[in-house]
């Protein structure tokens, strides 16, 4: 394959990174093409190489997450960026923090687990939230009376804080507690870029002024 036609896979891969606002995994690229035309995936590897490097120095990136792959603004530029957007970036109380930090890193977790850690009732609201914004998901039901929801965190919430995998989450040997891993995880919100209004019906108990 000349270099000609790998430029052009690689403008027809940015221009459909460019314009389908998540992250599309190497399949959903090479499905872009048509079957005669369609390159092997060692090719479009190495499509998302030269991509990758016609990047740097500018003020986006390709980044991979757990979906696949994106165009973002370069985290350093988030401040600049910020300023076309009246709506501020949302912020989250320690409650729900703390809540996602014991799911990310003891999942499958039951509420009534969260709970026995925390030492105070998780709110339903919290759970709501967490749910609505896909960040979270039901996995099974503890085999014990009652039958509790069991939650782990969902593909969405690594793309939505621009992680691969759970072995990208701060170690716990770094943090003092729950509400700092749940800080470092915020400070990684790329998304707060993308500017995602709030979730529906969410209370002032999960939001920070």
């Amino acid at each position: 394959m000349n270099e000609e036609h790998l430029l052009r896979i690689q403008a027809i891969t940015e221009a459909a990174l460019l314009t389908a606002g998540k992250p599309l995994s190497l399949e959903q690229l090479r499905e872009l093409f048509t079957e005669d035309e369609r390159p092997a995936r060692q090719v479009m590897e190495h499509v998302m190489m030269l991509l990758e490097s016609a990047c740097e120095g500018r003020g986006f990136e390709l980044k991979k997450v757990a979906s696949g792959y994106r165009l973002q603004i370069r985290e350093e530029y988030a401040p600049w960026v910020g300023r076309l957007f009246e709506e501020k970036p949302q912020r989250y109380s320690r409650a729900l923090l703390e809540t996602l930090a014991l799911i990310a890193y003891r999942q499958p977790i039951t509420r009534g687990e969260i709970e026995d850690i925390r030492g105070v009732t998780v709110s339903s609201n919290i759970i709501r939230t967490l749910l609505e914004r896909e960040w979270v998901r039901v996995v099974g039901h503890r085999d014990v009376p009652g039958r509790p929801a069991m939650y782990a965190t969902t593909k969405q919430f690594l793309d939505y804080f621009n992680l691969t995998g759970l072995d990208q989450l701060p170690p716990l040997s770094e943090v003092r507690d729950l509400e700092e891993i749940g800080r470092e995880i915020e400070k990684n919100m790329q998304a707060e870029i993308e500017f995602e209004s709030p979730a529906a019906g969410e209370s002032d108990e999960q939001t920070l002024h």
